[in-house]
């Protein structure tokens, strides 16, 4: 991440007006999980359990009526498209289809607007723009580690509970004492640049980035011979078959879903086939947004 944070990456995207506001605005960082510009309503800063909306003097308030707040225009909307696509949109057709980028420090940035009515179902006429506050937090794992004795975990929590970042800790522990592969599909994990991690991801880890998380896996245990494997945000039956064949290989793995509980866990096609086989010794709640990457439970659910 070349010594930038976060939040001066974020700002290189960002037109002139809002990014000069940005700087004065740059000590309430702190906590910070979201940056959300929204075409003709205010700057917004999302923390836990609070919003707060920028002025143009750099300064934050509640109110977002204030005459104060800085007014995201869409022309300012298109020229931060224009910037995340490193001014050829055309050629950004696969992000603008799925309705996120990935930028460096693996900053996700959601877009919002009008979907296509075309085969691709690109977005177009944008009119949002939400940048996901990447962190890393040495140490926030340490106690799942402890108590789970490094056996396979799965991960659950909503929207900005901290599954990553948990995750990306997790990734780090276990990859320095064992072999891992991270499988990184929008390399928001490991924000890999020229095939190097700019964050610490464990010694011994090898990172996939940019494959699909079931081609990731087989590839990984084809290949690269794993003692664990590592992967966010499994959803779907490739990633369940995928990961099945890995456990019948004698491979462990971490892994998150989003699932607020244990009942809505097990509702997920990817994990109720999971959990019947054993794959997971131990499943982990988080708290959620208001206290993101703080374990709620950690619940054994293999025999």
């Amino acid at each position: 991440m070349d010594g930038r944070t976060s939040y001066e990456i974020i700002l290189t995207y960002l037109p002139p007006e809002i990014r000069r506001a940005m700087k004065f605005a740059a000590e309430y960082t702190e906590n910070l999980s979201e940056i959300r510009l929204r075409s003709g309503r205010a700057v917004s800063y999302v923390y836990p359990g609070k919003i707060m909306f920028l002025t143009a003097d750099g300064s934050l308030t509640t109110d977002y009526r204030s005459g104060r707040c800085i007014c995201v225009s869409a022309t300012d909307i298109h020229k931060t498209v224009e910037a995340l696509c490193r001014y050829s949109v055309h050629s950004c057709s696969k992000e603008l289809s799925e309705g996120f980028f990935v930028i460096g420090g693996g900053i996700r940035v959601g877009v919002s607007g009008t979907v296509s009515g075309t085969a691709d179902r690109t977005i177009k006429d944008f009119s949002g723009l939400n940048f996901r506050i990447a962190r890393s937090v040495n140490g926030c794992a340490e106690e799942l580690f402890r108590r789970t004795n490094g056996r396979s975990v799965l991960i659950c929590g909503g929207v900005n509970s901290g599954k990553t970042t948990i995750l990306r800790d997790l990734c780090r522990i276990l990859g320095n004492d064992r072999k891992v592969v991270l499988i990184d599909e929008r390399n928001e994990i490991s924000a890999s640049s020229g095939g190097v991690p700019s964050r610490d991801v464990g010694a011994m880890t090898d990172v996939i980035v940019g494959s699909d998380r079931a081609a990731g896996i087989i590839s990984a245990i084809r290949t690269l011979s794993p003692d664990v494997i590592v992967c966010d945000e499994i959803s779907d039956t490739a990633d369940a078959e995928a990961i099945l064949r890995g456990f019948g290989c004698g491979v462990s793995f971490a892994a998150s879903i989003h699932a607020g509980s244990y009942e809505e866990m097990l509702s997920r096609r990817a994990a109720a086939p999971l959990i019947e086989a054993g794959v997971f010794d131990y499943a982990v709640f988080l708290h959620g947004s208001s206290f993101p990457s703080q374990i709620k439970e950690i619940r054994r659910i293999s025999k």
